[in-house]
């Protein structure tokens, strides 16, 4: 199901939050679900990993991360802002120490010429730290490889996060 290179990045951040004691939430949106899956994959994933939200409509967004409607309105729903709410919201939301949110175009449709198929936000948050978000635009590569790039990046985040 999932690649080597997945399966080694899920590997480090349950290893990494385990030598520190934290908690890790997901909150997934393009990827639905597969973040959590990927480190649930991982036997002893439970003494790490918190809880996952699967929030792919904005009604989902906002009702189980209080991400605001203006956001999603002014922004869009791929957007450097709702990927923080969306991080931020995990945290709220949860027992966690650290959190990594996910939203973008999977495409193969739904793109637009300010939003192309292949961009993606990911959001970061750590309890008592401002949530940030970094901007991936992995081009119009088919929706499994974006679904697997955001994958891949968003577990790389997360470990930076826990160990820094």
């Amino acid at each position: 199901m999932f690649d080597k290179n997945i399966l080694t990045l899920a590997s480090q951040v349950l290893e990494a939050a385990r030598n520190r004691s934290m908690l890790v939430v997901t909150a997934e949106s393009c990827t639905g679900g597969l973040i959590s899956g990927a480190l649930t994959e991982i036997p002893g994933s439970s003494d790490v990993v918190d809880r996952g939200f699967v929030t792919y409509s904005n009604e989902a967004k906002n009702q189980m991360l209080g991400v605001s409607t203006e956001s999603l309105h002014r922004f869009g729903a791929v957007s450097s802002a709702v990927a923080k709410e969306m991080a931020y919201g995990a945290l709220v939301n949860s027992r966690s120490d650290v959190s990594v949110a996910v939203t973008g175009v999977a495409g193969p449709g739904g793109g637009t010429p300010e939003k192309p198929v292949g961009l993606v936000w990911i959001g970061v948050a750590r309890q008592g730290e401002a949530p940030y978000a970094h901007e991936f635009h992995f081009g119009n590569i088919g929706r499994d490889k974006i679904r697997q790039a955001t994958v891949a990046n968003a577990l790389r985040l997360l470990k930076s996060a826990i160990t820094d």
